[in-house]
């Protein structure tokens, strides 16, 4: 009678969320994790799951000489933000927006800046945003620290600056991975009518309908397959994307998360190549349009 009424009371306060249930598996923690939406970023809810670390190997270093230059500019929050700049041979409106992966501006995403920049021709200012404010690291628990450390607002305020120093004639298209990649979609967002595409490699989408529906462009998912970012949510993205009346094109390659990246111990050359391929062909469009 007694083990009758214990079970009774720890239902009772299960249900009510006195105390937890000690039978989550752990993918129902990781499902609960993805779909929350009570944080302003769904990946920073997660980083620092050691599981979700533990996707991101420290990439390894690279001696890169970069092409372009850092410059500053002045963001609404009234204070400055910098960015690594290629600027296009002759004076033009066309803009490429890139979004760091977790790590932060490091030498990698100057490399994937050059080659955009060089692929298109050089005809198309490249600007490549330093979302942490000068700070990088190989670390992925250090990573998932900072990227839970920054601010919404300051995020946001860094693109407007963005946004400012390319000036309001400028057309801007978008590209980005992982956490960069949620961010290419947002910074779309928050581009207005000047946003002409979107790419975003395995990053978490905005899934809020009325948001999606202020989109200026149509966007172009580069996913993975993996158990955070999952086919699930990816396919719920799509839903509404259709729900708001926008266009997704997207792939979920057979990859890691960051299979993408050359500086991952996982990289995948031949995943990396075609996704590269899609995402080239995809802004050529956009900017010859």
């Amino acid at each position: 009678m007694f083990k009758v009424f214990f079970s009774v009371i720890t239902f009772l306060m299960v249900t009510i969320g006195i105390v937890k249930s000690p039978v989550n598996t752990p993918k129902e923690r990781e499902y609960i994790i993805c779909h929350s939406t009570d944080q302003p970023d769904d990946m920073a809810v997660f980083a620092s799951d050691p599981a979700f670390q533990a996707l991101h190997l420290s990439p390894l270093k690279i001696n890169y000489q970069a092409q372009g230059e850092m410059v500053k500019f002045s963001t609404p929050d009234g204070t400055d933000a910098s960015g690594y700049l290629i600027k296009s041979k002759k004076k033009s409106d066309k803009w490429l927006f890139v979004y760091q992966e977790w790590w932060g501006l490091n030498d990698q995403i100057k490399k994937e800046a050059d080659k955009f920049y060089n692929d298109l021709g050089g005809n198309v200012n490249v600007l490549a945003l330093d979302m942490y404010d000068g700070r990088s690291t190989a670390d992925p628990k250090e990573a998932g620290q900072i990227m839970q450390g920054v601010k919404q607002e300051r995020l946001e305020s860094i693109v407007k600056g963005g946004l400012g120093f390319a000036g309001n004639k400028a057309k801007i298209a978008s590209v980005g991975w992982c956490f960069g990649g949620g961010w290419s979609l947002k910074s779309a967002l928050l581009e207005g009518q000047q946003n002409i595409g979107c790419v975003m490699y395995y990053g978490m989408p905005v899934r809020e309908v009325e948001k999606l529906k202020t989109l200026n462009s149509d966007v172009l998912g580069l996913f993975a397959t993996e158990q955070y970012i999952t086919k699930e949510i990816i396919e719920d993205f799509a839903a509404k994307m259709k729900e708001a009346g926008k266009k997704l094109d997207y792939k979920i390659f057979n990859g890691v998360h960051g299979f993408a990246n050359p500086s991952n111990p996982k990289y995948d050359q031949a995943l990396a190549a075609e996704a590269y391929g899609m995402a080239l062909g995809y802004l050529k469009k956009k900017y010859n349009s």
